[in-house]
């Protein structure tokens, strides 16, 4: 559920209407509803409760502030991926107790960075790692809290671009290295094991695989406890997929997921982490966008929008569906065939091909759905297109949480170096 509905006959975020968010801001502009935001860590929250879980909101997902103080208002935790997001879990709110930084490759300034912030853990995931971690932790007198991510190598059965847990990727220790590694922790001065973490991708939309994993996870558990490790938490990642109305399937609710954890841990005493991201914010959000013109090809008829890949990237990246609403409701059954393209001087700058639309003309706005999580933050300026706004919207009010990027900014961000600015040859 969203809160992005027709009333009257046009498109609202909440009570907002998005003509007038258009007729603010311009077009593209990214529109985020707070209520769909709270009610979605909610909706997840609830499906934990007798297990009392730390919600780690996964930064990546979307990292606007606003988006971060609307869940640390909620008592969100965070999962950070560098120095940047870590910054902005702080600022936003986020208690640094509640901050788990997770990424293959955290530098020396990040780790005294989340060492002097004081953390609850570091997920680590090399042995190459947990070394400079412990000398950076020995430097400043302090000792890391780490949880290892375990690779249980269980196929997600998502996209291959966003699948983490098998024994190719990149991301966790193998599964036969594990007691070798806490053996290491603990032989070393300035680290400490608290936990363990897992997470085997994003956009997962069966319960088996995270079934495999977890039991495989409890097991490791009991395992380590008797081999005399103290394991207080375990750290499940995120991964739960959402609708994205494509017709395929549809992602277990979050009381499913809920239940199956709860059902696959049994009576393990142990503390539980979450990192959803997706989840919280892949549907409260909107892209904004406006048709510049409709071009008859030869063979194909195309809608070119004002909003191009560099503004939205998931569809060129991984292929990735996306509905399309006029923001005035069609008030005829009618309809066209459309490839939904942007200006980017590239053939990958396609949103949809051959999508069934009602008619569409110039000037027309349009909301691309499910575009808040994974899409700003991946955004760029190629192509010299500025950053495009970002909107919240709370109940009647909107405020810009981004404001457009100017052509002055982006162009005076380069600087041309004193040798260039001689008199030129003749």
């Amino acid at each position: 559920m969203d809160h992005f509905v027709y009333r009257d006959g046009i498109l609202f975020a909440e009570d907002v209407s998005l003509e007038a968010i258009a007729a603010a801001v311009g077009t593209p502009a990214y529109i985020y509803s707070t209520a769909t935001l709270e009610r979605h860590f909610r909706v997840f929250r609830d499906a934990f409760a007798p297990l009392k879980p730390l919600i780690c909101y996964a930064v990546k997902a979307n990292s606007n502030q606003a988006v971060l103080a609307t869940l640390a208002r909620l008592g969100a935790g965070a999962d950070v991926v560098s120095g940047g997001e870590l910054m902005r879990a702080v600022k936003a709110g986020i208690p640094s107790d509640k901050i788990v930084f997770s990424g293959v490759g955290k530098t020396t300034d990040e780790m005294r960075q989340a060492l002097s912030t004081g953390i609850k853990q570091f997920n680590v995931e090399s042995e190459a790692e947990l070394d400079l971690l412990d000398a950076v932790a020995g430097d400043m007198g302090l000792t890391a809290p780490v949880s290892v991510r375990v690779n249980p190598d269980v196929d997600a059965k998502t996209h291959a671009k966003i699948s983490t847990g098998k024994a190719e990727n990149k991301f966790g220790v193998a599964w036969s290295a594990v007691d070798r590694i806490y053996g290491k922790i603990a032989a070393l001065d300035h680290v400490e094991a608290v936990g363990i973490d897992v997470h085997i991708g994003s956009q997962l939309t069966e319960l088996e695989p995270f079934k495999q994993a977890f039991a495989k996870v409890v097991d490791l558990v009991h395992h380590l406890r008797a081999a005399g490790h103290a394991i207080q938490h375990i750290d499940l990642g995120g991964g739960l997929g959402i609708p994205y109305g494509d017709g395929k399937a549809t992602p277990p609710a979050p009381a499913h997921y809920g239940a199956m954890v709860q059902e696959a841990l049994g009576d393990l005493d142990c503390d539980l982490i979450f990192e959803p991201g997706r989840l919280i914010a892949g549907n409260a959000g909107i892209l904004l966008t406006k048709v510049l013109f409709i071009k008859d090809g030869e063979a194909r008829r195309f809608a070119i929008l004002d909003a191009a890949m560099n503004d939205l990237m998931r569809p060129a990246m991984y292929d990735a569906y996306h509905g399309f609403t006029p923001v005035i409701e069609p008030q005829t059954t009618a309809t066209e065939t459309y490839d939904f393209v942007g200006p980017v001087c590239e053939s990958s700058d396609t949103f949809a091909t051959q999508r069934t639309s009602p008619p569409l003309g110039a000037g027309q706005l349009l909301a691309i759905r499910s575009a808040g999580a994974y899409s700003a933050v991946m955004s760029s300026t190629y192509n010299t297109r500025p950053l495009v706004p970002e909107v919240m919207v709370n109940g009647d009010q909107f405020a810009v949480v981004r404001e457009r990027q100017t052509l002055e900014a982006l162009i005076g961000a380069d600087t041309i170096p004193d040798w260039l600015n001689s008199k030129s040859e003749d």
